[in-house]
């Protein structure tokens, strides 16, 4: 089968605009998580997340084009330029019927949906615009992504939950892989930070009110984020003939359902999706594996299930693995976790410095594994892991690995 490399990314978070500025903050240790000053917070016990308040979508489109893009949608389109450039590719007649595009996003266009139910239900207007409905489908930054860089191969909406994005990723991977496709544009976004979507997650009694502190025993819940992160793959081949900056190989996914609780995780269904995604990528015990870049929400179910999960694959080997959770600084971004997380995992590969889970105070017995507290390090990574585990018992993990490697 062909080998499927990464040839341009693109960010938008609450650490930056940009991959660049997105990198620059996770080796810093910079954490994106403060006061939220998108919406009015009054009603709100949580009053902290991790927004994207260096993006204003009029820097980045005319009225006409806001009017029919939710703030989700914007990101996206944001990302997906910024990644098609920096790939340096051309989707002419021959490759762009033969490109994919998968996007995943949990929520889809929130903004939209929760301004025009306070239209509605609270101011009593009797319609909407028009537009509503093209704007807060799931599809559209799938929808608008594909028609702005006029690529006409399959393109769908991944909606997994927090596991949006690495579904996503890991199925435009094995459709180059297998040849039913050339290219894909893939990733993740999301935009959730609406009263409506916080007070939800309120309800769930997981949200932190301070900060989030993945693995330390003092954590005390997650901390919503938004953004977006989009990637080129190509095959790799094709990716060489032209030229292209090759930044990272993937090499193997795997995915599971728990199929045993709507909300809380499970240890074997984490370890299968791990143990699928090393078989796919022919390993055998994942002994090659030096980074994983982990799910890490700084809940107490999911930190510990996720360390005890990768001590059952990787036995003795989990004590030389370096783990840790970006979380802890672009906050989580449920459908563009995993993509934003995969960007943070490529350019460990590439540049060798591993990011650190931030805010961290006082170690857990119960995460007893080398967690890289508050400071960037530096290693040698041939091999990494990237993991997403979502309500609903959903799991889907990558492997990739360093171009020389």
């Amino acid at each position: 089968m062909r080998r499927v490399v990464v040839t341009g990314t693109g960010v938008v978070s609450a650490l930056g605009i940009g991959y660049d500025a997105h990198i620059a903050a996770l080796r810093a240790g910079r954490s994106g998580i403060g006061p939220i000053e998108l919406i009015d917070t009054d009603g709100l016990t949580i009053g902290i997340a991790a927004e994207a308040k260096a993006y204003t979508g009029a820097d980045h489109f005319s009225r006409n084009e806001l009017t029919l893009r939710d703030r989700v949608t914007q990101m996206a389109l944001t990302a997906a330029k910024e990644a098609v450039g920096r790939a340096g590719i051309v989707f002419d007649e021959a490759l762009g019927p033969r490109t994919a595009t998968v996007i995943g996003t949990s929520m889809g266009g929130q903004h939209t949906q929760d301004d025009n139910y306070r239209l509605i239900y609270r101011d009593g207007k009797p319609r909407v615009h028009p537009f509503t409905v093209p704007k807060l489908m799931a599809n559209a930054p799938a929808s608008w992504i594909s028609m702005e860089h006029g690529l006409k191969g399959p393109a769908w909406t991944v909606s997994t939950a927090c596991a949006s994005s690495n579904h996503a990723i890991g199925q435009a991977f094995h459709m180059i892989r297998s040849g039913m496709v050339d290219a894909a544009v893939t990733g993740g976004a999301e935009s959730g930070l609406t009263y409506g979507v916080l007070k939800a997650w309120e309800g769930l009694r997981v949200m932190s009110k301070d900060t989030c502190r993945p693995f330390s025993k003092t954590r005390s819940g997650m901390v919503q984020g938004e953004g977006a992160a989009i990637l080129v793959l190509e095959e790799m081949e094709s990716a060489q003939a032209r030229g292209a900056d090759i930044l990272g190989e993937i090499v193997g996914f795997g995915m599971t359902a728990d199929a045993n609780d709507i909300v809380q995780p499970s240890l074997d269904g984490a370890a299968r999706a791990m143990r699928a995604a090393l078989a796919d990528a022919g390993m055998t015990t994942g002994g090659e594996i030096a980074y994983i870049n982990a799910h890490g929400t700084a809940t107490a179910a999911n930190d510990r299930i996720e360390c005890a999960a990768i001590r059952e694959v990787f036995g003795d080997h989990a004590d030389r693995l370096l783990v840790s959770s970006t979380k802890s600084m672009h906050g989580h971004c449920i459908g563009a976790a995993g993509a934003l997380e995969m960007a943070a995992t490529l350019s460990t590969l590439t540049s060798g410095v591993v990011p650190p889970t931030v805010n961290f105070e006082e170690a857990d017995p119960d995460c007893d594994l080398d967690v890289v507290p508050n400071e960037a390090r530096e290693a040698d990574v041939p091999y990494a892991l990237s993991n997403s585990f979502a309500f609903g018992g959903l799991n889907a993990v990558l492997v990739v690995r360093r171009p020389e490697a």
